[in-house]
């Protein structure tokens, strides 16, 4: 077992499979007891059985980040067990293809259910996570935003763009605010993750197009950033806030 994050309690949303659950099962062979939220119960489950497998501490709690009383519910029980929390890592969210594109093609409801997820869900857990941070005497708040917050693309995904953008600035509010309480609040930009929710939607061509746009010539692998949010949650980044983060393999350099 690691150190870099003994002592501490992570909440971290979508931590049923993908990066939120390579972060759950890293941070915990750091140190940290972690609160594993899902809108799947049977996911969550599963990665508190590989935390515990690697000899950590977790506990499953399920629900909708885009919904406050689950939310709300979910931080009560994680703080209710462990008695404390010291991150929270906003990682859920949606990349419809099928369903966000333009604004010419995109409906309504999906629009709203996009932003939902995307946006609001780290609204509700800031509302609620903060207060424990606070009584804990600070923490890091971890957001996970895009490059397409950062660039423009022809496939056009539009919820999915102005929620991660907005996103930023909410990071950038919230590192301001609550700095004096010692609590850090930064966000990553992942480029393409190889992860469960996008296995649909990457064809072998589609794959070969997104690596010929990276420099690295490579898809990301989950585990690659849930490293970066390793580095935000502990002590080796406490100087560091209101920063972006971005890990997409030289993608928005060329």
């Amino acid at each position: 077992m690691g150190e870099r994050l003994r002592g501490k309690v992570a909440f971290i949303t979508g931590a049923g499979m993908g990066i939120g659950r390579e972060a759950a099962v890293l941070f915990a062979q750091e140190g940290a007891r972690v609160v594993v939220a899902d809108i799947d119960g049977r996911a969550a489950t599963e990665t508190v059985a590989r935390v515990e497998a690697g000899r950590g501490e977790a506990l499953a709690v399920t629900g909708d980040v885009a919904i406050e009383a689950d939310v709300e519910r979910m931080i009560a029980e994680g703080t209710r067990r462990f008695d404390r929390l010291d991150v929270l890592y906003n990682n859920a969210g949606v990349l419809w293809k099928d369903r966000d594109r333009s604004v010419l093609e995109t409906d309504g409801p999906w629009w709203d259910r996009v932003i939902a997820i995307n946006l609001k869900s780290a609204f509700w857990v800031t509302k609620y996570g903060i207060p424990p941070l606070r009584r804990a005497g600070g923490g890091s708040i971890i957001m996970t935003g895009s490059v397409s917050a950062l660039v423009g693309f022809t496939r056009a995904q539009d919820a999915y763009t102005v929620a991660k953008g907005a996103l930023i600035s909410l990071t950038k509010s919230l590192a301001i605010q609550f700095a004096r309480d010692r609590i850090r609040c930064n966000i990553i930009h992942p480029g393409i993750v190889d992860t469960p929710l996008q296995a649909p939607y990457l064809t072998n061509d589609l794959r070969r197009e997104f690596q010929a746009g990276i420099p690295l010539g490579r898809i990301a692998h989950p585990r690659e950033i849930a490293t970066v949010a390793l580095f935000l949650a502990g002590d080796d980044s406490s100087f560091m806030t209101g920063a972006e983060l971005v890990v997409d393999g030289g993608f928005t350099a060329g």
